[in-house]
């Protein structure tokens, strides 16, 4: 498991989960994404290229399934999650948390809100050019869950429907009564939850003859 933290977050914000992926038997890796913590870098379009790297990090840790590599993000990072599914051969499925849209993202932008380094004209160029609609779409048989509280005061949960209604099967839509926009991403029944939906819907490693 791949996972993803939001804008103004880091790496250490999810540990948990990383934890619950261990006690289920995933190996998980969290890193700080460009424009955060540690990364050194600036937050611009490459930074769909760096999930694909940490998949392939994982593909090649002794013990793990290659064809079972997963991603997991909250807000930015469920957005994240969803156009690295749908454009990285190295991932076969996702979990979305509260995703938030291209629009969403470039208003937050251009208003100054994103708490992190970011290449502003770079990243603006590349979100007008894109739709996470479209690339749940482009997963095709890769499985997505996605999880949201309905009383998200950033994010519509009216978006996750609007992302669920292009995803192809196998798909899964989670609407919490109330909450708000980080209950979600630390609830540990709904991170078992998730875990528990891959594991039952990802296809299983063919077996050689």
């Amino acid at each position: 498991m791949v996972i993803l933290h939001g804008a103004g977050s880091q790496k250490e914000n999810h540990a948990d989960f990383a934890r619950t992926c261990k006690a289920r038997g995933w190996a998980a890796v969290t890193f700080d994404q460009r424009g955060h913590g540690d990364s050194g870098e600036v937050m611009a379009p490459g930074a769909l290229d760096d999930v694909a790297l940490m998949a392939r990090l994982l593909a090649d840790t002794k013990g793990v399934d290659p064809t079972r590599i997963c991603v997991r993000g909250s807000s930015m990072g469920g957005w994240m999650a969803i156009h690295a599914a749908a454009t990285a051969p190295e991932v076969s499925g996702a979990i979305a948390i509260c995703p938030a849209g291209e629009t969403h993202l470039a208003h937050s932008l251009r208003q100054g809100e994103l708490e992190m380094q970011v290449d502003s004209a770079a990243l603006e160029a590349w979100l007008a050019e894109h739709d996470v609609r479209e690339a749940a779409r482009l997963m095709d048989a890769k499985p997505l869950i996605i999880l949201h509280a309905r009383g998200d005061e950033q994010i519509p949960f009216a978006f996750s429907e609007e992302i669920y209604a292009c995803a192809l099967e196998p798909r899964r839509l989670i609407l919490l009564p109330g909450g708000h926009h980080r209950s979600v991403q630390h609830d540990v029944e709904l991170q078992e939850v998730a875990l528990r939906w891959l594991e039952q819907t990802l296809p299983e490693q063919e077996k050689s003859a």
